[in-house]
């Protein structure tokens, strides 16, 4: 029952230009969550619901999502996806902006996935640090910005700020006291900043 209704949001976001996280990325994005099993999930940028349905697939049996959307049109699109699916009751959406949401949310997630505003990254980024569990994953999508973030060409002027902003988000996590941070070149880039013990 999920493939059929995840194959119906992938056809829907490819006729309709709604970012999803890409084959690419995807395959790293489910990896994680299967090694790491998680219980507490939160997401900023739930477009069509696609990611937190794939999340809470992939958790932990009692695993459950609140996702964070701006967009009220996603957000009720977003709503009835998930409501066709068996985790309607383990998904929590919250319309609004996330910079003002994520201080108000409680502790304790141990999987972030951001895929929203990409500009805004650095600041989710420092909002999500007292909220994380001490061996929380953090997964950043697309974080190589069609090439521009580690590549030579100069991006176009409209994506100057998205590309400074994603330089400086990957020189935050990198640099982390108590973060290992992977950077996967599948789909977009996917950034996967783990906690650890030091």
């Amino acid at each position: 029952m999920m493939d059929v209704l995840l194959q119906k949001m992938e056809v829907y976001a490819r006729q309709h230009q709604v970012p999803i996280i890409n084959a690419g990325g995807r395959e790293v994005f489910r990896q994680v969550l299967r090694q790491k099993r998680p219980h507490r999930i939160l997401e900023i940028g739930t477009a069509i619901g696609y990611s937190a349905l794939l999340a809470v697939s992939e958790g932990a049996a009692d695993a459950e999502v609140i996702t964070l959307e701006l967009d009220a049109e996603r957000a009720a699109l977003a709503a009835a996806y998930i409501d066709r699916s068996p985790y309607a009751g383990r998904i929590h959406l919250r319309l609004g902006d996330a910079g003002v949401l994520l201080p108000q949310l409680p502790t304790g997630f141990d999987f972030v996935f951001m895929d929203a505003a990409k500009g805004q990254y650095p600041d989710y980024w420092r909002k999500i640090q007292p909220l994380l569990s001490p061996e929380a994953i953090v997964a950043a999508d697309n974080v190589l910005f069609r090439g521009y973030v580690r590549g030579a060409d100069k991006p176009p002027r409209r994506y100057k700020t998205i590309v400074k902003r994603l330089r400086e988000y990957l020189a935050l996590v990198q640099a982390a006291p108590g973060f290992v941070t992977d950077i996967y070149e599948n789909g977009d880039g996917l950034a996967v900043s783990r906690r650890i013990h030091v």
